[in-house]
């Protein structure tokens, strides 16, 4: 249907996530009306990023630097930090503008189906970060599915020794009708009320 070249690009981007095949085609079909000097600054940036973007040697976020940006700024607070599964979380996080204090990115959650135990994640830099700074806090903000409940369990076990272990909130959205939630969500939901 596609000639070669345009028929493997497709294939390539249609392997990104979140990208089925009519989007993949979309943008190839971009792509290719593109000047050439245009799409020379577009792969010049992906191989810029994969050669220079690793992870934080403390918080394991993304970083083009030996320590990240919120590790190395001096006006967040070092001592709450807050643990997500991956990069996107603290992306997702730092867009609220809300949360002042640093991170940690354990790199996944625990799934004993995928063969993902807690020596596959970045736990045990988190313990002893926890155990050797003055960390007063730690926020765990994992999803609420099987997986994410049991590592939120696991972490918390290890960290109460050491310091405060709370979790995010979890409930009904901005929006949602109380008859559509399920029982797990509206249980979360009175859980985690507050005050007015």
């Amino acid at each position: 249907m596609y000639t070669p070249p345009l028929a493997r690009l497709i294939e390539q981007l249609g392997h990104l996530p979140g990208v089925g095949p009519k989007t993949a085609q979309r943008l190839a079909l971009h792509i290719l009306k593109c000047p050439e000097a245009e799409i020379q600054v577009l792969a010049d940036a992906l191989i810029e990023a994969k050669k220079k973007v690793g992870l934080c040697q403390v918080c394991f976020h993304f970083s083009a630097d030996p320590v990240c940006e919120i590790c190395r700024n001096p006006h967040r607070d070092s001592q709450v930090i807050c643990v997500t599964a991956d990069s996107r979380d603290v992306i997702a996080l730092e867009k609220t503008r809300e949360y002042k204090g640093k991170y940690h990115v354990l790199g996944g959650i625990m799934s004993p189906m995928d063969g993902v135990g807690p020596e596959q994640l970045y736990i045990q830099p988190l313990v002893r970060r926890v155990s050797q700074d003055q960390v007063k806090e730690v926020i765990i903000a994992l999803s609420p599915t099987v997986e994410g409940e049991t590592t939120t369990l696991y972490i918390g076990q290890l960290l109460k020794p050491f310091t405060k272990v709370t979790r995010i909130a979890f409930g009904l959205p901005i929006g949602g009708d109380l008859e559509y939630a399920n029982e797990v969500t509206l249980t979360r939901a009175l859980e985690g009320r507050q005050e007015l």
